[in-house]
């Protein structure tokens, strides 16, 4: 406890800030952020004054906004989509003696905030003295609640420390809360005017319910909050509200030694289809249903929900005490992000903030998706589900585009295509296999044939009739996909771009299997054998661009022929690039934002050869700048697989210190959650080498030289397992479920009820590679 990392002390368990630093704040609101992936608080002060961005967010609650292209052109998109920041129920203002408590007046003698990995809870303790000289201590804990879906709880306890105080306590709904106009960096969201219509407006004894709905989208919402007070004394009340202000007064006297404490239920429902008083009862009822279940009670299970959840989630690690610490902060938003999220989509910045405008991309399927899958895959489930009920749109969005089958958007909050900006987003179409490609994983680690049935065969059908589609066989009977965009945003509308290819052909090669092995669900699809002979046709024939000179494969065709960029002429603040230099400059030459072929190396690792990862690995080490928070993790896995183990560990640092460091300068606007999944891919895909396969997991773990021993679980099929690595060995347990088969560095065995011990092979860490001039991995210190 004694450790401090840029404000925050270093502990297993959880995440304190102690001290007032109101510069802090834009980033703290968002690391303070509590959810449940269907409600989202951002980690600003009860009193709701100083705040940065204020942020109450229900997902998949969107206003639609009118694209300003200055050129239109035929197939792109008319109408973006943003995440509304809905009803604001953290405010509980205080006025001890009539003044306002603000922690920028007066005397802030104690101030420290918990987030509490293991209660789910945000904790707060602060002691204040007003500019006359009154001092009181206020204590606070808030949740949302993860068994209760539509729920959020705030204490809020004040304690008069010197004399008897005349207290006062206003606890607010508030609507339409003004937003600051973002900057000129895209990943900011737009601002939206007021985007709420107030609909309805109710108060009874401590009760109040707002409801609201968008003007565009058509989206209906109601807030609603309820009270239990604990006072000496009989306070005096009074309740009101309008149409975007609700508010609760209680005035009472508090002898010193006492407190005031008041308990404030939250409750909270959204709907494109039901009523406003459809939507005031479900309100009515989880206020209800919260209230009898009562605070303590609310915390017993939220504490039992993540009991359960670290049993199947913790990761261990021995030898870097602020690792630990961010491995845990990360597993613990991962899990914020997509618990309850249900039928929803799992946005890049969960609810935490309002960057990207709260839009989902292919992060979710291929960051965030195998953490879920492992440790909690009904939540998986869940977010492929919420795919697959967009298939509608995607096939109508295939259809726009001349092709067959389904094109999922690049980046979305309904479905529907929010890009403006087509070589970075309709251009990216490996969205649609990155979608495949976690739902083949899903099913190999779940075994989920129900799913499989009611949505993944549907979902890897249609999109491998797109890529069928898509793509063409050429003169030399190659198979090629042209004009694409990968996961590199410095290289638009390329040819045969590998990461798109080898995830195409991964997606046509597990449709043409499941409608093999299903033939019922072939049928109901429409599949016949020409179909899915086609499909192996274009898998098998598929481009996969090779500089023989160089030795190395070509991320795109021609990629290695560009000119370099120039790293050593780059000033430190001109990162990153897309800030400073025109996509002009960038398109044309060999720069890398974030790992592409590197990625590719560690989804479809069959694609290549043990030496041909090492070549790839180094020579694209060279070029890439992680201008996004996406790559660390996965140059981490590819270090770690060829031999870099050192370099691995520094990149794993990165991903996981990249919102507690604010290393992109820009968590202001919500956490980077496939970053944070990422720093699970780093220890369990990358020191742990797991890799998935239809007929089961295999593993080559090694350690690097800072960490004296790894532990990670993983859920698979109805098992649970272990895995202990030290520099020597490898130790496998089942701690519940069936027997299972895995693999240990190419060796095939059976895990039962005994552990499995297995040396680790020896080998020579490789020469280290280049890294663009002024882009070493992120150093602590």
């Amino acid at each position: 406890m004694s450790a401090h990392s840029q404000g925050f002390e270093i502990d297993d368990w959880q995440l304190r800030w102690r001290g007032l630093d109101l510069t802090a704040l834009p980033r703290t609101e968002s690391i303070f952020a509590l959810s449940n992936g269907h409600i989202g608080l951002r980690g600003g002060l009860e009193e709701g004054e100083p705040v940065d961005t204020p942020g109450t967010y229900l997902n998949g609650f969107y206003e639609k906004r009118q694209f300003p292209h200055a050129e239109s052109g035929y197939g792109y998109p008319e109408h973006a989509q943003s995440l509304v920041n809905v009803t604001n129920g953290k405010i509980i203002r205080l006025f001890v003696e009539d003044e306002p408590v603000d922690v920028r007046y007066g005397e802030t003698a104690e101030h420290d905030r918990v987030l509490d990995f293991r209660s789910g809870t945000l904790r707060r303790n602060t002691v204040w003295t007003s500019p006359t000289g009154r001092r009181v201590r206020i204590r606070s804990e808030r949740l949302v609640s993860f068994t209760e879906r539509a729920l959020a709880v705030i204490r809020y306890e004040v304690e008069p420390l010197d004399d008897d105080l005349d207290l006062v306590l206003q606890s607010d709904l508030l609507t339409n809360e003004p937003i600051a106009t973002p900057g000129r960096d895209p990943r900011l969201a737009a601002a939206l005017e007021r985007p709420l219509i107030a609909d309805l407006a109710v108060t009874r004894n401590y009760s109040a319910l707002l409801a609201h709905h968008t003007a565009a989208s058509g989206l209906r919402m109601a807030a609603g909050m309820d009270h239990e007070l604990e006072a000496h004394r009989t306070p005096r009340c009074d309740i009101h509200a309008e149409d975007d202000l609700a508010r609760l007064t209680l005035a009472v006297d508090v002898a010193k030694g006492d407190r005031l404490r008041l308990t404030k239920y939250l409750g909270y429902g959204w709907s494109s289809q039901r009523s406003t008083p459809a939507l005031r009862a479900q309100v009515d009822a989880a206020l209800a249903a919260g209230m009898e279940t009562g605070w303590d009670e609310l915390l017993e299970r939220q504490r039992a929900y993540l009991d359960k959840f670290w049993a199947n989630a913790d990761i261990e690690i021995d030898g870097d005490p602020e690792m630990q610490q961010a491995i845990r902060f990360a597993l613990f938003h991962v899990l914020q992000a997509g618990a309850r999220g249900e039928t929803r989509a799992i946005p890049a910045k969960g609810l935490t903030g309002p960057g990207y405008d709260g839009h989902s991309f292919w992060d979710t399927e291929i960051f965030v998706l195998p953490v879920l899958t492992h440790t909690m895959p009904m939540a998986a489930r869940d977010a492929l589900r919420w795919r697959h009920s967009t298939l509608d749109q995607a096939r109508r969005r295939a259809h726009e585009l001349r092709q067959s089958g389904a094109m999922f958007p690049w980046r979305s909050i309904n479905g529907e295509e929010g890009s403006g900006y087509w070589p970075a987003g309709t251009a990216a179409v490996h969205v649609s296999a990155d979608i495949a490609h976690a739902t083949v994983r899903y099913l190999a680690a779940t075994g989920d044939e129900h799913f499989e049935t009611e949505a993944g065969a549907e979902l890897l059908v249609e999109t491998a009739r797109m890529w069928a589609s898509l793509g063409h066989h050429d003169s030399n009977a190659t198979f090629r996909i042209d004009g694409v965009t990968g996961p590199d945003e410095y290289s638009a509308l390329a040819d045969n771009n590998i990461y798109t290819n080898v995830m195409a052909r991964q997606n046509m090669r597990e449709a043409a299997e499941t409608c093999s092995r299903r033939t019922d669900l072939a049928e109901r699809l429409g599949v016949g054998a020409d179909e899915i002979a086609r499909w192996r046709e274009c898998a098998e024939e598929m481009a996969m661009p090779y500089n023989e000179e160089l030795r190395v494969h070509e991320q795109s065709e021609g990629f290695t022929r560009h000119a370099r960029w120039d790293f050593e002429a780059t000033p430190a603040d001109h990162y990153p690039l897309l800030l400073h230099y025109p996509y002009f400059d960038l398109y044309r030459r060999q720069v890398v934002k974030q790992a592409d072929l590197t990625l590719a190396m560690y989804l479809c690792p069959d694609e290549f050869t043990d030496e041909q990862k090492v070549r790839n690995f180094e020579y694209y080490e060279a070029l890439t700048v992680r201008d996004s928070s996406l790559s660390a993790s996965a140059q981490a896995i590819m270090a770690a697989e060829v031999g870099h183990l050192d370099l691995a560990y520094d990149y794993f640092v990165e991903a996981g210190l990249t919102d507690l460091h604010d290393l992109h300068d820009n968590v202001a606007g919500g956490l980077h959650i496939a970053s944070l999944a990422g720093t699970w891919l780093s220890c369990v895909a990358g020191f742990g080498g797991m890799r998935v396969h239809r007929d089961g997991a295999t593993f080559a773990p090694r350690l690097p030289a800072a960490l004296d021993k790894l532990t990670f679980r993983i859920l698979w099929r109805e098992s649970r397992i272990a895995v202990e690595v030290t520099a020597a060995k490898a130790t496998y347990r089942l701690l519940a479920g069936d027997p299972v088969t895995l693999g240990h560095h190419g060796h095939r065995f059976t895990l039962a009820d005994d552990p499995v011990v297995r040396e680790i092979p020896e080998h020579t860490p490789p020469t280290t590679p280049r890294i663009p001039a002024g882009r070493p991995p992120y150093r602590r210190g």
